[in-house]
């Protein structure tokens, strides 16, 4: 980067201390003061204030995370210097435009640091599926014996050459299709961006979206929310899948067609495990509380509290290689933005 003023490029934070709790330790902030000059370690929560216009002023490097205020026009005319944005979280979508791709100013993300607790949540999801763990809890809290569940250990369940369906090749169901390699699965794979030789080279098989519904015994959805694949999860598609299998979805609740899986659900055919909806918080009445097959969770899968510095990790390590002039590791750029989650 072109050296600043004072030989360190200034760096200020934008996010909401209510949400991002660990992300940005004292440790971390000190690493950054000591080959950049952070102006101010309280990260501003909006840009209208008279703080705010001083701080942007000086501002080269800005991190950001969840709940920061949107970097528009009126934000970037207050950050004459601007020259890199580092969102300490995933999709930075709402949170920068066009506008900031047209001055020429770098972004990057932490989404991959972000995968990594999703695709950690996701493994233990599959194998708990696999051993049918929430039925069999169920069952012996409810009889405070094993009359049900000593019968059950019989039944076809376990996960010993169990088919797995991966829906989406992004970055969490890449490193799903990693966690799973030592275990004895089949794992099938959709992703229609993905050729035979890269699902090779990855270790699965790859599939059509409807052979591998019907194929799988337990699919995980981790595609990107796209106009293009709202309720791709639907009706026919459900209705597809194996008796007793499961689903489970960790990624946007718009891929899927809640209507449609909520009837399937009522009929007890499959069994789902929910970590995002859509609405973000499903209605009181929702069936998903209730089911006694469905295990749900509030939006967890993701970064949580120590979880969190794993993102300021990434961010920072980005700032640093800008300063550094290496180039960045996760750079987003405009074209891109139209494929992200």
């Amino acid at each position: 980067m072109t050296p600043s003023l004072s030989g360190r490029p200034a760096i200020s934070f934008a996010m909401l201390p209510s949400r991002t709790q660990h992300v940005l330790p004292e440790a971390l902030i000190q690493r950054l003061d000591s080959i950049g000059r952070v102006l101010d370690a309280a990260p501003m929560q909006s840009f209208d204030d008279s703080r705010a216009a001083k701080l942007l002023a000086e501002t080269e490097i800005l991190i950001t995370g969840w709940g920061a205020p949107t970097i528009d026009g009126a934000a970037l005319a207050q950050a004459p210097h601007l020259k890199l944005v580092v969102h300490a979280a995933g999709t930075v979508k709402g949170l920068v435009g066009d506008s900031l791709f047209d001055r020429g100013i770098l972004v990057s993300h932490a989404a991959q640091a972000n995968a990594l607790p999703v695709a950690e949540f996701t493994l233990a999801a599959i194998i708990f599926a696999g051993k049918k763990v929430f039925r069999f809890r169920d069952f012996y809290v409810a009889d405070r014996n094993r009359n049900r569940t000593v019968p059950m250990q019989a039944d076809a369940i376990g996960n010993y050459g169990r088919t797995i369906g991966i829906i989406g090749a992004s970055r969490i169901g890449r490193r799903v299709i990693e966690l799973l390699a030592p275990f004895n699965y089949r794992v099938l794979l959709y992703d229609p961006m993905v050729n035979a030789a890269e699902a090779t080279r990855l270790g699965v098989e790859k599939a059509e979206l409807d052979a591998l519904m019907a194929s799988a015994d337990i699919v995980s959805l981790h595609a990107p929310s796209l106009p293009a694949t709202r309720h791709m999860i639907n009706a026919q598609r459900l209705s597809l899948m194996k008796k007793g299998a499961t689903f489970i979805n960790t990624a946007r609740g718009a891929l899927v067609d809640e209507a449609a899986l909520i009837a399937v659900l009522k009929t007890g055919h499959i069994d789902a495990i929910i970590d995002v909806t859509d609405p973000e918080i499903p209605e009181a009445a929702s069936a998903f509380y209730e089911l006694p097959n469905v295990f749900l969770t509030p939006h967890i899968a993701g970064a949580v509290g120590l979880e969190r510095t794993r993102l300021g990790e990434m961010a920072v390590d980005e700032a640093i290689r800008f300063i550094e002039g290496k180039p960045l590791l996760y750079e987003i750029r405009r074209e891109d933005m139209a494929l992200m989650a």
